[in-house]
């Protein structure tokens, strides 16, 4: 199963993102699901534009047979759009807190 990971990113480093997710991570893997590289690096952005990251999320959801919202998704723009197509398109989804 191919796992999609939403989680907070504004205003945080990859560094401090990869660490929180970090142990959800093993934990998918030890199951056997396989983790969507979701975050992107300076080599992958074209432009510094909010729009443009969650167009590109939204391939991943399309990817994605189960997306899992990390603590905090509620309060952020983007991960509430991501949730909502993921409601949408019937996408599984669950909570990680």
């Amino acid at each position: 199963m191919k796992v999609m990971i939403s989680q907070p990113m504004k205003n945080r480093s990859n560094e401090e993102i990869f660490e929180e997710r970090k142990e959800l991570i093993r934990r998918i893997e030890e199951n056997g699901d396989t983790v969507l590289a979701t975050v992107l690096t300076e080599e992958d952005v074209e432009k510094d534009d909010p729009i443009y990251y969650l167009a590109e999320s939204l391939k991943f959801i399309a990817q994605a047979d189960k997306i899992i919202f990390m603590k905090g998704w509620e309060k952020a723009r983007g991960c509430k759009i991501e949730h909502q197509v993921a409601v949408e398109y019937g996408k599984e989804i669950m909570y990680c807190n």
